[in-house]
């Protein structure tokens, strides 16, 4: 058993914009999360992951950044920063920062000098190409955009961006970049950053060559040929040996596309690259395909026994990315709290670091946003643009961007019932949830049946059983609407029962309960959305 504490945490994110506010300009800051460092201890959070708050033109929410080294107005100074990681660390917390390594801002020093001629030592900082048959070099689709490229009048080429025009990417071919990074990352883990989320890290190698995608149509969106090139484990090595052994520090990557083999490459320790990166086939599958428990099930399996004692992986149901887990997963309406509960014990029940995104902890679900003006998300936005001056029907393009739009899951954190959630005496930069009177923390904290003390009581049964963290997990048979497996290690076994339906199942155990999310569990019976722990005796 390789006993390490990033394998025993419990992380939380926290989208820094809308958590806390407390400047009264209503948009999140540092100083709005030191405030409530007691309720994530009182949680039983170990690690606090920040989203972006380096300094930025704000293109994408902080994931087009300007300067890595110093932090943008919006969430106050560096001073602020400073005071946030003493006072996590008084509290016992670390905190990790997104790590954004794959694109730049166009406003960043670098870029600007590198637009500014063929010659400027900055240029192949970042990737140019001449142009084919007066279009661009290839045929490309970006994640925000058409095209990929960007033709830049001023030197007469194309700069390649994977999302948008204003995230130009880097070219991690030019070992002077890589220096340049190696040393901004020295800087912050100098100054007690415990480590870094690296975003789109799989995109840091390309094809050699930059080949066209296969496919009809002048912007084909296709991943493999822009991410996951021959060097892209040399370049996470490198900057591993270089930098980030060094410390003692967690490290998660964002890895698009991943198996679990390609989990162990990223993830062994014999590997050296890094400690885990995040799953996302079970969310993505969700998100694409609609809700199918016995997917979920398959997935999961597939994963947990595959890397067992070979890799590590990094657990959530949900993010700033993602549809909330309850409305994704579960059930918002009617089993909302149950449904919560349900995958609050699924998450913390697995081999894997466990995330969870705020709000989570509450039971929030998707805000709806009724109109193109109260969106904020980049690629609802250009989606919604590009199809409107299709000639698309505004109505019908709408709830399109909506169905895409990331903004739901990134509503305002609901503190209180009070105006704005208790978010912000100002209007928030993004709508609160119209459910704030009844999902906020301060009714959760008032009844101990709430999804809160459930995820408290959770994340302390985790913490006390080896078992849930290293066993071996064995999936056992049981009626379609369960989820039933057991988790083994060489002293205890527990059973975990999950029912995934909406209806009442029989079942029955001889293990001991531990925990269950109903108040008078029935011996027989499962209700919708039920989840029970056992011990069992070996």
């Amino acid at each position: 058993m390789n006993r390490k504490l990033w394998k025993e945490s419990v992380v939380y994110q926290v989208y820094p914009k809308s958590f806390s506010d407390s400047n009264g300009d209503g948009i999140g800051d540092l100083q709005g999360i030191i405030a409530r460092l007691d309720d994530l201890k009182t949680l039983g959070v170990d690690i606090v992951w920040l989203n972006p708050i380096y300094a930025s033109p704000d293109v994408d929410n902080g994931y087009a950044i300007s300067d890595y080294q110093a932090v943008h107005p919006q969430f106050e100074t560096m001073a602020d920063l400073e005071s946030l990681l003493d006072e996590a660390h008084r509290g016992g917390m670390k905190v990790i920062m997104d790590l954004v390594i794959n694109h730049t801002s166009d406003q960043h020093a670098w870029f600007i000098e590198s637009r500014k001629s063929k010659e400027n030592p900055y240029r192949d900082f970042y990737i140019w190409r001449d142009g084919k048959s007066g279009r661009e070099p290839n045929n490309w689709r970006a994640h925000f955009h058409k095209s990929a490229w960007t033709f830049d009048v001023a030197t007469g080429q194309y700069y390649l961006h994977t999302f948008s025009p204003q995230q130009p990417d880097l070219n991690w071919e030019n070992p002077k970049l890589r220096a340049a990074l190696q040393q901004m990352i020295r800087w912050w883990l100098e100054k007690g950053i415990d480590g870094f989320r690296l975003d789109a890290i799989s995109f840091i190698s390309k094809t050699p060559g930059l080949p066209d995608h296969v496919g009809e149509g002048r912007y084909i969106f296709s991943l493999p040929n822009m991410m996951n090139g021959p060097q892209y484990h040399a370049y996470l090595r490198e900057l591993n040996r270089s930098v980030l052994c060094n410390y003692d520090i967690v490290t998660v990557g964002e890895c698009i596309g991943l198996t679990v083999e390609s989990a162990i490459e990223v993830s062994a320790p014999e590997r050296e690259e890094l400690n885990m990166p995040f799953l996302f086939e079970h969310s993505d599958y969700y998100v694409n395909f609609g809700k199918t428990p016995e997917k979920l099930k398959d997935i999961i399996t597939h994963w947990q026994v595959g890397l067992h004692d070979k890799g590590w992986i990094g657990l959530a149901f949900n993010s700033h990315d993602l549809p909330r887990v309850v409305s994704l997963f579960g059930n918002d309406t009617q089993y909302r709290e149950a449904s919560a509960k349900l995958f609050a014990t699924l998450l913390l029940t697995l081999e894997g670091t466990p995330f969870l995104y705020q709000g989570e902890e509450i039971g929030m679900t998707n805000a709806c946003y009724n109109s193109i003006e109260e969106f904020n998300d980049l690629s609802a936005l250009n989606y919604y643009r590009e199809k409107i001056a299709e000639g698309g029907d505004p109505q019908v393009v709408f709830e399109q961007a909506r169905r895409i739009s990331r903004d739901p899951c990134r509503s305002p954190y609901q503190w209180n019932s009070a105006e704005n959630a208790g978010f912000s005496t100002a209007k928030p930069w993004l709508g609160v949830n119209q459910n704030y009177g009844e999902v906020n923390l301060e009714n959760n904290l008032k009844d101990p049946n709430s999804v809160f003390h459930y995820y408290r009581r959770m994340i302390a049964i985790r913490k006390q059983t080896p078992a849930l963290i290293y066993g071996s997990f064995e999936r056992q048979e049981a009626p379609a609407e369960l989820f039933v497996y057991r988790r083994i290690d060489e002293n205890e076994s527990y059973q975990v029962v999950l029912n995934l339906s909406e209806q009442e199942v029989r079942f029955s155990t001889h293990g001991r309960l531990m925990i269950a999310n109903t108040e008078k569990p029935d011996a027989e019976f499962l209700q919708p959305y039920e989840a029970r722990v056992y011990r069992l005796t070996r």
